[in-house]
């Protein structure tokens, strides 16, 4: 072959060569573009051990178009449209979104980029594109599910005009994907277009495995934020890092944690009394009268800032610790955070590691905010919830996702049990420490095998706390030690 190029004219071979070149240049930037949608882009490196990913060896097709009304695989049947309004703070929508995702594949649905809540407590204005990067999103999931930025004109306009109504629904919580094939397929199919109202925990924690790798695709890959978002949270993480190591503390100590759990423990009787009006003027909290004492002494409440103390200087963490506060406004302020200033003085918040400048454009956006809080919590050395809600959780599964990396979850049950027993003088301080270190042994976030009851969904393990079907199989029973885990700043 070389040969009979060589005799012949030299354009010839020129042109040969160009188009060779042009060819494995195209091939190496199409490489490229995969590496880049497949690698989680603001995650840093982990050395604990890598996820297996193994559903998703190449999910995506050779050519990425970012427009509207991308089309999926050639086999590809679409039966209807969907709409949805994702209900609930930043990790709820986020997981509600993940779901989403999951049954538009179940369903050959097209599925219309999901509306975020602008009503709940936190009135954040922000849209989809305002939190997530809407391109990266649509082409990273184009291989498994088509989605479109609005619905077509053709359809809007009939719509309007009346002559095609939109079936508003929400579907049932913790939902099979039998439920969805059995009863809101046949729904999409006579209406064409269907609108959930909700997507918190609409999906059931365990389906079948093409739809768990899709749900882990979707959260840990295609939910990139915003470049807004990730270049400010990216400048949190290197001022944290070059002070060493850090910890990120999610202290969900507010007054909207505080009025939805109906705890008040350290509160003024004035405080408590603003808590019980919140709670009583939010309609869609159903239970109102909650006795807080007892669901403390439950493990049902969020440790308080003078808990959060003890519990750390148990665990090992010293003054010389470096602690990030992931979390709003800490309800009485000044006053319940002395004592955890007092402790740990290199505690610091986002308002205090960059200038009111840069925070302007997030004010009054709650949910940008959390996103913030999110890429630090991700890329801290130990993450910290003082309470197991949504961020909690998600943040969890996410650093399981990763490497497991070092995640200490409170048993607020024990802890609140012991803590009363050091502060009464049942128990010394060794023997708090002691049982606070052995209490919390296997609670850092380790392997573990999520609990699965069959008719009880909403009793399960909360999938995105533990994506185990998307983690290698042979790490899911490992055994780690919290003595094993450098879990103290030293």
């Amino acid at each position: 072959m070389w040969c009979q190029m060589l005799r012949r004219p030299r354009m010839q071979v020129w042109v040969i060569w160009t188009g060779t070149g042009i060819l494995v240049f195209t091939c190496f930037i199409h490489l490229c573009t995969l590496r880049e949608l497949w690698q989680p882009h603001f995650l840093p490196q982990n050395n604990n051990g890598p996820s297996c990913n193994h559903g998703f060896i190449n999910p995506l097709p050779q050519t990425l178009s970012l427009g509207i009304g991308n089309s999926s695989t050639g086999d590809y049947v679409n039966n209807g449209y969907l709409m949805v309004s994702c209900n609930g703070g930043l990790n709820q929508m986020r997981a509600g979104i993940c779901d989403m995702v999951a049954i538009a594949k179940l369903l050959n649905v097209t599925l219309v980029l999901p509306e975020l809540d602008h009503t709940s407590f936190w009135a954040d204005p922000s849209d989809f594109g305002d939190i997530f990067d809407t391109s990266y999103f649509i082409a990273s999931l184009r291989s498994s599910v088509q989605i479109i930025r609005e619905l077509p004109s053709s359809l809007l306009q009939k719509i309007q005009e009346g002559s095609l109504p939109v079936y508003y629904m929400h579907p049932g919580s913790w939902s099979n994907e039998s439920y969805y094939l059995n009863q809101i397929l046949p729904l999409v199919q006579k209406y064409g277009v269907l609108h959930f109202n909700k997507t918190d925990t609409r999906l059931a924690n365990s389906v079948p495995l093409d739809m768990q790798l899709l749900r882990c695709h979707a959260n840990y890959h295609a939910l990139r934020f915003a470049p807004h978002i990730e270049d400010l949270g990216w400048k949190l993480v290197k001022i944290l890092q070059a002070r060493g190591r850090f910890m990120v503390l999610h202290l969900r100590y507010e007054k909207d944690m505080l009025a939805f759990s109906g705890c008040t423990n350290g509160c003024t009787p004035e405080e408590a009394d603003d808590l019980t009006r919140m709670r009583y003027g939010t309609t869609w909290w159903k239970e109102k009268a909650i006795v807080s004492e007892q669901k403390r002494q439950e493990g049902l409440c969020p440790l308080t800032p003078e808990e959060t103390v003890l519990v750390l200087t148990a665990l090992g963490y010293d003054s010389s610790t470096h602690i990030y506060i992931a979390a709003g406004e800490i309800y009485g302020g000044e006053r319940r955070m002395a004592k955890l200033h007092a402790a740990f003085p290199n505690l610091v918040r986002k308002e205090m590691l960059l200038t009111p400048e840069e925070l302007k454009p997030f004010q009054n956006h709650s949910t940008q905010m959390a996103a913030l809080d999110y890429i630090v919590s991700m890329a801290s050395d130990v993450f910290v919830p003082t309470y197991y809600g949504n961020m909690a959780k998600i943040v969890e599964g996410h650093r399981r996702y990763t490497g497991f990396q070092n995640t200490i979850l409170f048993d607020r049950k024990r802890v609140v049990e012991l803590v009363d027993q050091y502060t009464n003088g049942t128990i010394k301080w060794e023997d708090f420490s002691t049982a606070i270190r052995q209490s919390h042994q296997t609670r850092i976030g380790t392997p573990t095998v999520r609990k699965v009851i069959p008719g009880q969904p909403k009793e399960e393990d909360y999938f995105y706390a533990n994506p185990q079907e998307c983690l290698c199989p042979e790490s899911t029973t490992t055994s780690v030690s919290i003595n094993h885990l450098p879990i103290s700043s030293s």
